[in-house]
């Protein structure tokens, strides 16, 4: 599940000292607006200011770094900054480093799959305009102030929850996150693949999201928690708008204090020049229409030890994340994972007391089947040897199936699928 991993977190609360702080904003909804604003915020002293100054500090060194600017028709702005020098490079392990070449070679699969380009592997809404970043660059969607003041805790911008830990964890909703999963545990894991399609859900609150991902897990649903996750999502918090957008996610320590989504944080490697984390999916499906559907492969370089990310059934790498980076999936060899879960999350605030009305996937129940609900299919896992076999013994959870339920089949073209989601509040969740 993004779902949550681990033991109860006991919370100490401090007192802080609260500052007024007048930012001047460059958007105050959207990733690369043209308005300007001016916001008040109150910022704790202290970590507070520290983490938004190092966050503006980043944005300033973006932008300084690019070699060109595009802007796209949904109002964000794409910095093509050169690979050498993106936000990864800032980590303390990886500074200096320039990226690692790709794999010798990648998972094994005896299916017969299309074989996908960059193009084709992930359409988003920023190249429509045609421009592209040169070779040797990414593309890096552009944090703005106003995106900072929208989150809830400035000193937590673009990291989930603390108690996040206790939603990877199957027996935990307590903490208002909601997840209609499946999950294979009981052995060593190399990587996931799946294919699952895209809807614009629904989110109610800006204080809510709806994802849907893989999540490569391993620890002990504790303060050692590593967890690597992509997929995609609406968030419009973290985003301001209500786009489905693809991300990525890791920590080593349970969500405490290390990770982060996209490129907010030093961590992933970034590869791809046609890709944008953080950047709005388009197409997407449609109900009773066309279907949209992305891959992804997750799985560890078994020379290097780095876990590659690869979009489309055989196509375009992303980018990895780093070896150095975790303590379990770490190490070379056999530093695999305990559990991978593949599926869908929402976070319900309870908002006037009853369950929110946020979706997950495409709003609709897994009885309403192709073309109405969403799904996840082809599902497989990287064994020992760097083969893709299906997930066998693949569990199915939902957390509360009148709100988001899962129903999953196995057999032809799709293999173990499987679907999933729900409207959230209805008669059968109040």
């Amino acid at each position: 599940m993004a779902s949550c991993c681990c033991c109860p977190i006991i919370a100490t609360f401090v007192s802080f000292l609260l500052i007024p702080v007048l930012v001047s904003s460059a958007s105050a909804t959207g990733g690369g607006g043209n308005g300007s604003t001016t916001a008040q915020v109150l910022l704790r002293s202290g970590e507070e200011q520290l983490r938004f100054q190092r966050m503006k500090d980043q944005i300033s060194r973006v932008k300084e770094a690019s070699v060109k600017t595009i802007q796209s028709p949904d109002g964000d702005v794409i910095d093509c900054v050169p690979s050498h020098l993106q936000p990864a490079f800032d980590h303390p392990k990886l500074r200096g480093q320039r990226p690692a070449d790709e794999p010798a070679s990648r998972p094994r699969n005896g299916d017969a799959e299309p074989m996908g380009g960059d193009d084709e592997a992930l359409p988003q809404t920023w190249r429509s305009s045609g421009e592209l970043c040169p070779e040797g660059t990414i593309p890096v969607r552009r944090t703005t102030e106003g995106d900072l003041l929208r989150a809830s805790s400035v000193g937590r911008f673009g990291m989930k929850p603390q108690t996040q830990s206790a939603a990877v964890r199957r027996d935990s909703t307590s903490n208002g996150h909601e997840h209609a999963v499946g999950y294979v545990t009981g052995g060593q894991f190399y990587g996931a693949k799946a294919s699952l399609n895209v809807w614009p859900a629904q989110v109610s609150s800006p204080a809510e999201f709806s994802l849907s991902q893989i999540w490569v897990i391993s620890g002990s649903f504790g303060n050692d928690l590593n967890t690597i996750e992509a997929g995609w999502q609406v968030s419009p918090e973290l985003y301001g708008d209500n786009s489905p957008r693809f991300f990525t996610y890791w920590t080593n320590d349970a969500y405490q204090e290390t990770g982060c989504y996209n490129l907010h944080c030093a961590g992933f490697v970034q590869t791809n020049s046609r890709v944008a984390i953080g950047a709005a999916i388009s197409p997407v499906s449609a109900y009773g229409g066309h279907q949209f559907d992305i891959t992804l492969l997750i799985w560890k370089d078994p020379k290097q030890g780095h876990w590659w990310l690869q979009l489309g059934p055989s196509g375009a790498l992303v980018g990895y994340w780093p070896s150095s980076l975790f303590t379990h999936l770490g190490s070379r060899g056999r530093g695999g994972a305990d559990m991978v879960q593949f599926g869908g999350e929402a976070v319900n605030t309870r908002p006037s007391g009853s369950h929110t009305p946020t979706q997950m996937g495409s709003g609709r129940f897994p009885g309403e089947g192709y073309g109405r609900a969403a799904y996840f299919r082809n599902v497989q896992v990287v064994d020992w040897d760097n083969n893709l076999i299906p997930a066998a013994g693949l569990r199915l959870l939902a957390d509360h199936p009148g709100c988001y339920d899962i129903a999953g089949g196995q057999g032809g073209e799709w293999g173990s699928y499987f679907y999933y989601g729900g409207p959230g509040r209805n008669v059968r969740c109040p």
